[in-house]
């Protein structure tokens, strides 16, 4: 799964990445003078055509916040193996702390049966079909996090078969 972690850079010139920003929070820090106020900003990216990465950035000001999430979230982006039905190849869970997400491949035309964190990350990797479900806490960093961690467990048909070695019919039997 490490192989699929970072995708190489002239892959990342050639692709049109878009970014949505799930959340912006102001947060305050007590220091000796008052308060200093900051800004927090949870940040997906993806190219639509299975390749997303979930970033987080501080700053004094929004804008400033939004520019480091996106750079956090080029930095971990991982591969999602889609399927020809733009879904995925099997069920899989993800953990993040306290957020369970659990994925599962549905037929075309059902679309993104998703909410919140989780729905942006899967659209965001292009992922058109699939059903999930949030468990547990209603963090959305903590949310997001777990849909990538449950994307990144999935393995393709062709994996499967070259770890055990044996070729891709033999494992229907």
């Amino acid at each position: 799964m490490a192989n699929r972690r970072k995708g190489n850079r002239a892959k990342e010139k050639d692709s049109t990445w878009q970014e949505r920003v799930i959340q912006i929070r102001r947060v305050s820090k007590v220091v000796k003078g008052g308060k200093k106020l900051s800004f927090r900003a949870i940040v997906v990216v993806g190219n639509e055509r299975g390749q997303v990465g979930v970033g987080v950035g501080k700053a004094s000001d929004v804008i400033g916040a939004v520019r480091k999430g996106v750079v956090d979230a080029k930095k971990q982006v991982i591969d999602v193996p889609l399927t020809k039905s733009n879904s995925i190849p099997h069920p899989s869970n993800g953990a993040a702390v306290g957020a369970k997400v659990m994925v599962r491949p549905a037929a075309p035309g059902t679309g993104v049966i998703a909410g919140g964190a989780v729905r942006t990350v899967l659209e965001l990797a292009g992922v058109r079909n699939i059903l999930a479900k949030q468990l547990g806490s209603n963090n959305p960093l903590n949310n997001a996090r777990a849909a990538i961690n449950a994307l990144d467990a999935l393995r393709t048909f062709k994996e499967v078969a070259q770890e055990r070695g044996v070729e891709i019919e033999k494992l229907y039997v």
